[in-house]
């Protein structure tokens, strides 16, 4: 029997379709302004609300949720780094003016197969390319600090991204969304392995 699936931008109505502990992580949102791990998990769900309501306002849709026989199965969200106050404190920043960044991607452990993370990869890329979006970056880390919130640089240089500003510990990547015809397949390829069941092994599930 065939498993229903839909996919649907983040909004503050599914908000809480987030997993634990996303729903309530604020390392992108707030950090470094803010230590939100000395916040109570009531205020921290509070904020994360703040941020996402401010980004749609001001921005636009910011995330997508999947849906996998009515229950969320995966979720990304990214926005633009002026949203972001952590993407400013790293060696590497800032991010490009004309990119979004990556801030979490995943899908959950029981959808790991069956062209789920294909389906959130091309919702990404078929939402970001219409608004102008030229390219995703993200911030890399490697050896012993490959974990967290960010996900290893070999991995990303493994599904297409590539290194833009070099770093022993956390270098800044880039993968371009091009408006040519070959934009289709190498995006969504590599956006599909960075949603599929590689993800689950290199990064640590956060918001």
């Amino acid at each position: 029997m065939s498993v229903s699936r839909r996919i649907v931008p983040l909004t503050l109505d599914n908000l809480d379709d987030l997993p634990s502990p996303c729903r309530t992580c604020l390392f992108w949102e707030l950090g470094p302004v803010i230590d939100s791990k000395k916040l109570p998990t009531d205020e921290a769900g509070l904020e994360k609300e703040a941020w996402v309501s401010a980004t749609l306002l001001d921005w636009g849709s910011c995330g997508k949720i999947v849906y996998m026989a009515g229950v969320p199965a995966g979720f990304a969200l990214f926005a633009p780094p002026g949203f972001v106050p952590r993407s400013s404190a790293f060696p590497t920043s800032p991010v490009s003016g004309d990119a979004v960044l990556m801030m979490n991607a995943q899908v959950l452990p029981e959808w790991r197969s069956g062209g789920v993370g294909r389906m959130l990869a091309q919702a990404v890329a078929a939402e970001l390319v219409p608004r102008g979006v030229k390219a995703i970056e993200a911030f890399g880390s490697t050896g012993a600090l490959s974990k967290g919130c960010l996900l290893p640089s070999d991995y990303l240089r493994s599904v297409g991204f590539k290194t833009v500003r070099p770093h022993p510990a956390y270098p800044r990547l880039r993968m371009e969304l091009k408006s040519t015809v070959s934009w289709r397949y190498d995006v969504e390829y590599a956006l599909e392995r960075i949603f599929g069941s590689n993800l689950g092994r290199s990064l640590t599930p956060i918001g």
